[in-house]
């Protein structure tokens, strides 16, 4: 299988080939990588809601501190779409919807797949591919996403850090990684998928919560002694979770360790909120079922409590409920 197919001429005027590439799901994840791929050179089609492409059809898909040399934004004019649809032709689809919205957009997009069509599942939570898999019966990789951004608007990015990948063991996987770089995103592949999405997980579990629930900024929960605490009876009950399922963290050895993590995450985004804390902020449903709530179903079905982590998923299920303006 190979993913390149499309040639266009290079800054150098030389060929470079490219695959066609279609983001689903282009909110700020989404739009921040489909930009980088397209500044490359990249064919990019982005499938999004219809206030993004209004938007980006209006102004251009804007990239505010995109980490570029001189920091300049970045000002794009790509193919929009919101049609499932515009996917047909695509070497390779990020997938980059919700975790609400991954079964239903995985069934909805399989007509539009060919058989060699790499689909990169880069959400949150440590399900998703395997429920691409089954709903779509398409050629689903896993990735584990790095990167702190947020949407203010529709078509405009603001990014804060970091901005990386990493992908799961898979023989499109080189071939993803290849174009990744080309594009100046640092990727990387590990023969452990389910070590590096259970440590996001974790991450996932300890921050996205608090910052939500706090309207807090990652560097402020870590500043807050009683935060601290409940961070720490959160990512000891999914160590204990992941040792009973049988998932092997050797990074994450005990709660000292990941607690360790989690400060060496904040220092690289300390100013970020989490992406939790904007949908509540816009009324929106949350990932939370994918992250503590999916922690405390897993614990229940292995017989581990998981106080810390039912609470933050009780807590925001309320805030999903107060902010969406149901009775």
């Amino acid at each position: 299988m190979a993913l390149a197919g499309v040639t266009i001429p290079g800054s150098d005027g030389a060929a470079v080939d490219w695959p066609r590439i279609a983001v689903v799901g282009a909110g700020a994840v989404g739009a921040y990588f489909g930009a980088r791929l397209a500044h490359a050179g990249a064919p990019v089609v982005l499938i999004g809601r219809k206030p993004f492409v209004e938007a980006v059809e209006r102004d251009g898909l804007i990239v505010e501190g995109d980490g570029e040399g001189d920091g300049e934004s970045l000002n794009l004019r790509a193919p929009v779409s919101t049609e499932l649809a515009s996917c047909r032709g695509a070497q390779l689809v990020l997938l980059c919807v919700k975790t609400i919205d991954t079964v239903s957009t995985a069934r909805a997009l399989e007509p539009y797949l060919a058989a060699d069509t790499v689909l990169l599942t880069m959400q949150n939570g440590v399900e998703s591919v395997e429920q691409v898999r089954a709903a779509a019966h398409c050629k689903a990789v896993a990735a584990a996403v790095y990167v702190a951004v947020a949407m203010p608007q529709p078509g405009r990015v603001r990014h804060f850090g970091r901005g990386d990948l990493v992908l799961g063991p898979d023989p499109a996987s080189r071939q993803v990684a290849a174009v990744c770089t080309r594009a100046g995103i640092a990727c990387r592949i590990t023969e452990d998928i389910e070590a590096e999405l259970w440590t996001k997980l974790l991450m996932n579990c300890a921050l996205n919560a608090l910052s939500a629930l706090g309207r807090s900024h990652y560097a402020h929960i870590m500043a807050c002694p009683p935060a601290c605490t409940l961070i720490e009876a959160v990512v000891s009950e999914l160590l204990e979770v992941a040792r009973v399922a049988g998932v092997r963290l050797p990074v994450l050895t005990d709660s000292g360790a990941a607690m360790a993590a989690v400060a060496r995450l904040v220092a690289q985004m300390p100013a970020q909120h989490s992406s939790m804390a904007q949908d509540l902020a816009r009324g929106r449903r949350t990932e939370i079922d994918a992250l503590n709530g999916y922690v405390q179903r897993r614990g229940a079905e292995l017989g581990v409590r998981t106080p810390a982590n039912q609470a933050l998923f009780a807590l925001v299920k309320l805030a999903e409920t107060a902010a969406s303006g149901a009775d």
